[in-house]
């Protein structure tokens, strides 16, 4: 049985995309107005769609089921056995000791605190974020900040702030791999194409940030720092997404960014330092020292093997199966104007070398464990416990994958895109405000994603517009949402809390929100300057 997509099931395209929204608009309606949990909400938006796909738009129920079941499979794996390996990792260096002592390391570098803010809220949270992601960066970098003596809200800002460019490529490039698979775009050329939109933004955050922290004076004085750290960290970020891939763009780019800082502070001092008492002492790099950066090392090591094109094709060879979704293989049918021939559209799951990233991720954290003195059985008592914890984000991520996959199965999606064509000329500068929507209420760039993702590349066809620059717009605006969103406020200040100054999360949002907003204008303004007046950065 094959089932043709309807993009206007209502007769009026206005009233089709109302009705198409409704399940995005339930969502970010518990999110952001009623504070449901997240996993209520997606769930919630997953039967708003599987409704309006099977009552407005006449999908049959088990297909609109089985869009659903494949969608949640493919949160399981490989999305969330990449986010579940990678926290595994994070959480094995806190259990040994050894994060406590990599985060001595790191302040110890320099006594004044813009430093500080350069080495912690920037390059090591972008370090957390590509290794980790979904909050964690927020609440290592807030807690350390606070722990240097950094008041309560001027920690949470900065966390805030600082986890911006890197959150394309974060969690070992989630959000870039879930995109691809939602848009069936080459995931190598959306990592490239973001690669060539966030590195002007991770040269600006740096002095962004210390503006926001000391004023323009301030800045003015460790301009000379905060230029190495955005240099060396959008350089890396290039050549890393755009030759390597996705996975490990944040990690090598921040070791790169925090190398560099450190070295130039070897020979460099601001002229108006602001040292603070007890802070900047040198910390040696001992034996013991180094084993702190043992996980990391391992993590890096193994990811980078893993992506390398000999190894990958090796284990494409080995593992490579694509296995059919029963009865939604081949059975929804694509029709004009996203088809130019109607089309029946493939549905199958995938086990390939990108499932192995996650593998990848915890052979590096148990090798880890047994050359940090753990014995097995502690792993494995750590590696269940990592599980435990991650249950309801994994759940979360499941439910939001099995919502975007419904949306794209049933065609609402489309019917919005049709909609959003109406936009014009303006697209562009639009494009990237959608993803800072759907990452400012969603609190993911992987979920803003996976809502919008085949949005962008509907209207971007209807325009005429790259589809792989669209969707990778929507990855590199959202992540200027990423400090607004309703989970990251809220770790912040619960990171920063238990202070006689701590903020609550109102006056966190207060604190940010104008330098979320302008700072999704700009990307706007650079896509919209990609698109029409060099478009030979486009990649094709």
């Amino acid at each position: 049985m094959t089932w043709s997509q309807n993009y206007n099931p209502l007769d009026s395209l206005v009233v089709s995309s109302l009705v198409a929204a409704m399940p995005v608009m339930v969502l970010l309606g518990l999110l952001a107005f009623w504070h449901v949990r997240a996993q209520f909400a997606a769930l919630a938006g997953l039967v708003t769609a599987m409704c309006i796909a099977v009552f407005v738009y006449h999908m049959p129920a088990q297909l609109a089921g089985m869009a659903a079941v494949n969608g949640a499979a493919f949160g399981f794996f490989p999305i969330g056995w990449i986010v579940l390996n990678a926290m595994f990792v994070y959480n094995l260096s806190v259990e040994t000791g050894q994060f406590a002592v990599l985060q001595k390391q790191i302040a110890g570098v320099s006594g004044d605190r813009r430093i500080q803010a350069l080495l912690i809220a920037f390059s090591f949270g972008a370090f957390i974020e590509g290794a980790a992601g979904f909050g964690a960066p927020v609440a290592i970098s807030g807690a350390l900040m606070i722990g240097l003596g950094f008041k309560p809200l001027e920690a949470a800002k900065l966390a805030l702030i600082g986890n911006t460019a890197p959150v394309a490529f974060g969690s070992l490039g989630t959000p870039l791999t879930t995109l691809a698979d939602i848009t069936g775009l080459d995931l190598h050329l959306l990592s490239a194409m973001v690669g060539r939109q966030l590195p002007l933004f991770s040269l600006i955050v740096p002095f962004w940030l210390v503006v926001a922290q000391a004023g323009w004076r301030g800045m003015l004085g460790v301009w000379p720092a905060c230029l190495v750290t955005g240099l060396s960290f959008g350089v890396m970020q290039f050549v890393m997404s755009n030759y390597h891939g996705p996975w490990l763009v944040d990690i090598v780019s921040a070791v790169v960014a925090m190398s560099g800082l450190v070295l130039f502070m070897k020979i460099w001092k601001p002229r108006d330092a602001r040292e603070s008492a007890g802070e900047g002492q040198t910390v040696s790099l001992s034996c013991s020292a180094r084993k702190a950066w043992l996980p990391w090392v391992f993590l890096t090591a193994f990811v980078f093997a893993w992506g390398m094109p000999g190894v990958k094709s090796a284990l494409n060879d080995l593992f490579n199966q694509e296995i059919e979704v029963p009865l939604l293989h081949k059975a929804v049918e694509k029709v004009p104007p996203v088809a130019l021939n109607a089309e029946l559209e493939k549905a199958v799951f995938k086990i390939n070398a990108l499932s192995a990233t996650g593998t990848a991720a915890m052979l590096a954290g148990v090798l880890a464990g047994f050359c940090l003195g753990l014995g097995p059985m502690r792993i494995i008592k750590l590696y269940v416990e990592t599980v435990w914890k991650l249950r309801v984000p994994l759940l979360t991520i499941s439910l939001m994958l099995a919502l975007g996959y419904v949306t794209r199965y049933s065609g609402t999606d489309t019917t919005m895109g049709l909609m959003m064509a109406d936009t014009g000329v303006f697209f562009p500068f639009f494009s990237p405000i959608i993803g800072w929507l759907g990452v400012a209420l969603t609190g993911s760039d992987t979920a803003s994603n996976v809502l919008f993702g085949n949005l962008q590349q509907v209207t971007a066809n209807q325009l005429g517009l790259s589809p792989l620059h669209m969707a990778a717009s929507n990855s590199s605006g959202g992540v200027m949402g990423k400090m607004i969103d309703a989970q990251s406020i809220v770790v912040a200040a619960v990171a920063t809390g238990g202070h006689a100054e701590s903020p609550d999360a109102g006056t966190v949002l207060r604190s940010v929100f104008w330098h979320s907003i302008a700072l999704a204008l700009l990307m706007g303004m650079l896509v919209a300057a990609q698109a029409y007046w060099f478009p030979w950065i486009v990649v094709k």
